[in-house]
């Protein structure tokens, strides 16, 4: 995969040339687990996450020691219709917070041992109301994509990312509607605690921008037209890391809903992926069934700014300190028979 793209076309060129999974070393990886010290299986899913990881980073005895999250903050010009029980307003109040370490991400981020970085995208700036136009320009697009690709760390060996903007509910609604079918009411959900009243207003707001742009082009052209400027950094995020083959733990609603953009575009762009959980937000399940990536926790959350991936770091270092640090049977001297 190349590092440079000035046009939307450049990055669906970097997407169909996305390095697979190494087969080799996963069946390396399963010949290993099958000499630890424990019954077949008896670790459940942590064996497969263990194997997926390791098909993707190699290594015969590799821990996960370098996470890094990203926050990712963009304003929508939908927010004005009265989407969210919030003013536009938070998006910067809520990135000056995550900066001085006051955030859940931080907290959270830190027991994990995971880096944090915040990357504000043109917070004075809003995208278009995607009811009256495409969101984005093409080179919006194109710049946020790119934001997103360069705030990836190349020496982290796992990326979780996450988003902060008020009304990206409402973004990501209108895109896995657009995308999978279905009624905006299917998608569109509570977001930050609108009452009925405003449920009511922004399911409207999202059955407005689906009539309008739904099937006018691919994954990539309709996060353009119904997306924000931090819904397409996370895809560029994404992206870089399959290009960097650093396995990616995926975030609640908004972050499936920029993921999906990329699998749309590309057959098996989100190989590299794990989803961390499942939220409360509507339409979150039906997603990751569409991903076809089962939630490695449930926890009714639904905060967003990467909170729920990066708890499940913690389930993915387990899964490899197992893998890497157990003791086979021919070490520990126990009989495997």
């Amino acid at each position: 995969m190349t590092h440079d793209f000035a046009t939307l076309s450049d990055f669906r060129t970097c997407l169909a040339g996305c390095t697979p999974a190494d087969d080799d070393m996963r069946a390396a990886a399963d010949a290993h687990n099958m000499q630890l010290t424990k019954p077949p299986g008896a670790l459940g899913q942590l064996e497969d996450l263990a194997l997926w990881y390791r098909s993707w980073r190699g290594g015969e005895n590799t821990e996960i020691s370098t996470p890094q999250v990203i926050v990712f903050a963009g304003n929508h010009g939908v927010a004005a219709r009265g989407v969210s029980a919030f003013p536009a307003e938070v998006t910067a109040q809520m990135v000056m917070n995550f900066q001085h370490g006051g955030a859940a991400i931080n907290q959270i981020a830190r027991v994990n041992g995971a880096t944090l970085d915040v990357v504000a995208l043109d917070l004075d700036q809003p995208t278009v109301d995607f009811t009256q136009a495409p969101a984005m320009s093409e080179e919006e697009l194109v710049a946020a994509l790119q934001a997103g690709w360069d705030a990836v760390n190349a020496n982290a060996d796992l990326l979780v990312v996450g988003e902060m903007g008020i009304a990206n509910t409402t973004s990501a609604a209108a895109l896995a509607c657009a995308l999978l079918g279905g009624e905006a009411a299917e998608w569109t959900g509570r977001g930050t605690g609108v009452d009925d009243a405003g449920l009511g207003v922004k399911t409207q707001v999202v059955a407005e921008g689906v009539t309008l742009h739904k099937g006018q082009g691919d994954g990539l052209e309709t996060l353009r037209r119904l997306g924000g400027r931090e819904l397409a950094a996370m895809a560029g995020a994404m992206a870089r890391a399959r290009d960097l083959r650093i396995p990616v733990i995926l975030d609640g609603f908004i972050c499936c809903a920029a993921a999906l953009c990329l699998e749309h575009a590309q057959k098996g762009a989100l190989d590299h992926t794990v989803a961390g959980h499942q939220s409360a937000e509507a339409g979150h399940a039906r997603l990751l069934e569409a991903l076809g990536k089962p939630p490695l926790l449930q926890l009714g959350l639904r905060l967003g700014e990467a909170s729920g991936a990066a708890l499940a770091i913690g389930v993915l270092k387990g899964a490899m300190a197992c893998h890497a640090s157990m003791a086979t049977f021919a070490q520990a001297g126990v009989s495997d028979s």
